[in-house]
């Protein structure tokens, strides 16, 4: 029994210390760049470790960090409530200012209702997970986020996954199950690794035929599909097709949590039966605030920011391949630059980070071995100038 206990603890030790032999061989040749710390903002520059660098990480896809409106927002909230809340939201955690948000938000997708979660991660999770139960069917796109697949084998029923983007497969799958069974078909509406976006026409005409519900993504495309930001379902002219529509609040949105929004009875059963949700504490007060001020913000500014951002992200694009950069299959401001190796990406970002440029490697298992890469995001934060 001894021994069987020792090779366990063997088997911990060895994947601590493979982890631990790379960070150290990247420290070693001054190319590790994760977890930099961030000292100051400004626009699309920020101050890291000391050098004043061009951020290409950012997901404020709409450059609205910092925006006057939204801070001043979370600092009224606090003033007016404090710093966090009495716990949970079934409890006593809930505020005025969660409900107004989640109105904010069902209003802004064309939605009854809307469930806001504390992580982006955790709503995918914690919804899958409550959605699909045993003898039910959830059939994801194999590039989906790592919290949709965790999301998938958290989920008690059958987990399968189609072909990046392929529909024939989404098809083989959905008549691979039975037909009374409960079918969830999940993707992301913008891919997070290489900026392509899901063909929603087919997959909602594949849905409806083969009587599955439809759940997506949208933590990438919001306010950055659709002339006004609205997500997938504007881009591709088809309001209300999504049957669970997820999105983030820490992304185009400068908060933090995610939220599934829906038909009432969807939101009604998540608020009472979603783990993530009912043993999770509620938004702080300021960022609840500030999540429905940068709402009101899209509504307003929306259009012409995404109007900056599609001029920026056709630039930067055209720029890198012109200069004979592979791009991928990027349509979006998450671009790809494709290195194919581990170590060439690690180095290619050292160059660009020591010349004032932020921007990361995505390394395996992040991506399938053999398809290293730096990603670079684009913003309407910056200019021309700065592409």
């Amino acid at each position: 029994m001894q021994e069987q206990i020792m090779a366990v603890r063997d088997g911990l030790q060895w994947k601590i210390d493979e982890l631990v032999e790379r960070v150290e061989w990247a420290k070693s040749i001054d190319a590790y760049y994760y977890q930099q710390a961030i000292s100051e903002l400004d626009g699309a520059w920020v101050v890291a470790d000391g050098q004043r660098k061009l951020m290409f990480a950012t997901y404020s896809y709409l450059g609205l960090l910092q925006h006057p409106e939204i801070e001043r927002a979370a600092k009224e909230a606090i003033d007016k409530y404090g710093t966090g809340t009495h716990g949970v939201r079934l409890l006593g955690g809930t505020l005025d200012l969660h409900l107004e948000l989640e109105k904010t938000i069902a209003r802004f997708h064309g939605r009854d209702d809307a469930i806001v979660y504390s992580s982006g991660y955790v709503t995918n999770l914690a919804t899958i997970s409550t959605l699909v139960g045993k003898g039910d069917w959830v059939i994801s796109d194999k590039w989906n986020h790592a919290s949709i697949v965790d999301g998938c084998v958290l989920a008690r029923g059958k987990f399968v996954r189609f072909r990046h983007n392929d529909m024939e497969d989404l098809e083989r799958r959905l008549q691979q199950a039975p037909i009374e069974c409960g079918k969830l078909v999940v993707a992301d509406a913008v891919f997070s690794m290489d900026g392509d976006i899901f063909p929603l026409p087919e997959a909602v005409e594949l849905c409806r035929r083969y009587n599955a519900r439809l759940m997506i993504d949208e933590a990438h495309s919001l306010g950055v599909l659709g002339p006004t930001g609205r997500g997938i379902e504007e881009y591709y002219n088809m309001p209300g097709v999504i049957d669970v529509k997820m999105g983030t609040l820490s992304k185009t949105i400068p908060g933090v949590g995610g939220y599934i929004t829906g038909s009432q009875d969807l939101i009604t059963f998540l608020k009472h039966t979603a783990r993530g949700f009912v043993f999770s504490a509620a938004l702080p007060p300021a960022v609840a605030a500030a999540c429905k001020a940068a709402f009101d913000v899209i509504e307003r500014e929306g259009v012409e920011r995404n109007r900056i951002l599609t001029r920026n992200v056709q630039h930067f694009l055209n720029g890198l391949k012109a200069r004979g950069f592979d791009t991928g299959v990027s349509v979006t401001p998450i671009v790809p630059i494709m290195t194919w190796d581990d170590d060439k990406a690690m180095l290619m970002t050292k160059y660009c980070q020591d010349h004032g440029v932020f921007v990361l490697p995505v390394l395996p298992p992040a991506v399938p071995p053999g398809t290293s890469r730096l990603r670079a995001n684009v913003t309407a934060a910056h200019t021309i100038e700065d592409i």
